[in-house]
């Protein structure tokens, strides 16, 4: 079984998280291919696909997004996933999902979106990023949960392993 992973990520942090997911879905016997959003030429050929977007102000960066919509209709013919990393500190904030996420949700069809806890590695940022953190006091650090990413990939491998599970939504 052949399985899409992609996500928009700035900084990497995101891309690592998709990393993750498709090597514990690879380490369940299917065939896991990580490619970014803005390289996925076609979703045929691929029985299951997850994606993911880093939050920046509430919103999926746009190449997720762009990759929902154009392959909207191939995506709502196999079973999709999608995911968000962004929120950070302990416990994460913000709380909340993304705006996108329940029309991007809806228009693919997908089983299920999960939330991940981010990474601010501010090194890494630009001066208005840096000014952005500042002003809402956003705490430096990796906020990952990585049993927690595998543990929702394997969750992912058993439904498509599970016939029955056909349009039953996952979390």
């Amino acid at each position: 079984m052949k399985v899409l992973v992609s996500a928009a990520s700035r900084h990497g942090s995101t891309t690592e998280v998709a990393a993750t997911v498709a090597a514990a879905l690879t380490a369940a016997g299917l065939e896991a291919s990580v490619v970014a959003p803005s390289e996925v030429a076609s979703v045929d050929g691929f029985d299951a696909a997850v994606i993911g977007s880093a939050i920046y102000v509430g919103r999926w960066m746009e190449p997720a997004r762009d990759l929902l919509e154009r392959h909207r209709d191939g995506l709502r013919k196999i079973p999709v996933w999608l995911f968000s990393s962004g929120p950070i500190g302990d416990p994460p904030k913000p709380a909340e999902e993304s705006l996108d996420e329940p029309g991007m949700a809806a228009l693919v069809g997908a089983r299920g979106h999960h939330v991940f806890a981010g990474r601010v590695d501010k090194k890494r940022l630009g001066l208005g990023e840096k000014a952005i953190m500042a002003a809402v006091r956003a705490p430096e650090g990796d906020y990952r949960p990585w049993p927690e990413i595998e543990t929702w990939a394997q969750q992912i491998v058993a439904e498509l392993r599970e016939p029955a599970s056909a349009g039953r939504p996952a979390g």
